[in-house]
């Protein structure tokens, strides 16, 4: 193992009700749609691409309204998340700090173009990530954006650290071996590698240093 790419919802932080409230700001000014999202319903739509996000969320709506409104959705996210950031769970920051002292670490994500940034810039772990990249810019199903990641930095053998099944799934077309994080969104069974925590990583990839 020469590196750690993560996920970002469901295994460095939780932002659903951050994300909840901003969707409803942009769905109350740019839609006749008598509709207000809670938390729990979007945190089972986290991981998805874009296009089947907004195909689960606004079902009422023609295809390319559903883009439309979905675009406006994440403009006002990722402002909103500059002064409301998400939860980070216990032991992110100085888990991370201390595994980017040994190991190169990425973030690969089915988020939108920003996401990344304002979770970086918000939680200050943006000096310790060497390179990210999302659904918005690639426009590819996770395990093809996972292997553009891994290209792009001559990786030899990365391993991925993500929340649901769609997580292992990319994983499994990558070709990357997966760590589940249990305390995320989703639900893994037949994962192989599990944590409980996320400083459970250290136990993983530092003991053996």
């Amino acid at each position: 193992m020469d590196s750690i790419i993560f996920d970002v919802d469901g295994t460095i932080w939780d932002s659903t009700q951050s994300v909840a409230d901003s969707w409803n700001i942009a769905i109350k000014e740019h839609s006749d749609l008598d509709l207000t999202l809670e938390p729990v319903s979007l945190s089972r739509v986290f991981g998805k691409t874009m296009t089947e996000i907004a195909d689960a969320v606004f079902p009422d709506l023609e295809p390319a309204k559903r883009m439309e409104l979905l675009d406006f959705c994440f403009e006002e996210e990722n402002r909103y998340l500059e002064t409301h950031p998400g939860t980070v769970y216990e032991g992110v920051a100085e888990t991370i700090r201390e595994l980017a002292e040994h190991y190169p670490l990425f973030i690969v994500s089915n988020c939108q173009c920003g996401y990344i940034e304002v979770m970086l810039k918000t939680t200050g772990l943006a000096p310790y990530i060497k390179d990210h990249l999302c659904f918005g810019e690639t426009q590819t199903p996770k395990g093809d954006t996972i292997r553009t990641l891994v290209g792009r930095n001559a990786l030899k053998a990365p391993v991925y650290v993500g929340d649901t099944q769609g997580d292992a799934d990319a994983c499994k077309a990558a070709g990357v071996p997966f760590i589940f994080a249990e305390y995320g969104f989703g639900s893994v069974p037949e994962a192989k590698t599990k944590i409980r925590t996320f400083p459970d990583l250290k136990n993983l990839f530092l003991l053996q240093k």
